[in-house]
């Protein structure tokens, strides 16, 4: 309930214009967790359809930074076997962006 006290007040001095400068952190998760899927899916789309290269770099930082957004999540709510399969999925793509780098 505290949480919920916090955020309501948070939000009413959003909007008489004033700031706490606080935002859960709960709040920044999903924020992030949303930002992973739709990165994902971006990354996923745009290849499939020749707008960037699945080897480039942009497709690896999307797919990689995606991935971490999504174990953050998983991890954050318990559920460890999606969260274990996104950390070797940034791990897959961090070493794709060294090796895209090195050449």
């Amino acid at each position: 309930m505290r949480l919920r006290t916090d955020y309501v007040r948070h939000l009413c001095c959003l909007s008489a214009g004033r700031s706490l400068g606080v935002v859960p952190m709960n709040k920044l998760v999903e924020l992030y967790g949303w930002y992973g899927m739709t990165a994902i899916l971006l990354a996923y789309a745009l290849a499939s359809f020749s707008v960037i290269d699945a080897r480039g770099l942009p497709f690896q930082i999307l797919n990689g930074t995606g991935a971490l957004g999504i174990a953050l999540v998983s991890f954050r709510r318990k559920a460890y076997q999606p969260g274990a399969l996104n950390i070797v999925w940034t791990l897959i793509a961090i070493a794709a962006i060294i090796k895209t780098l090195l050449q």
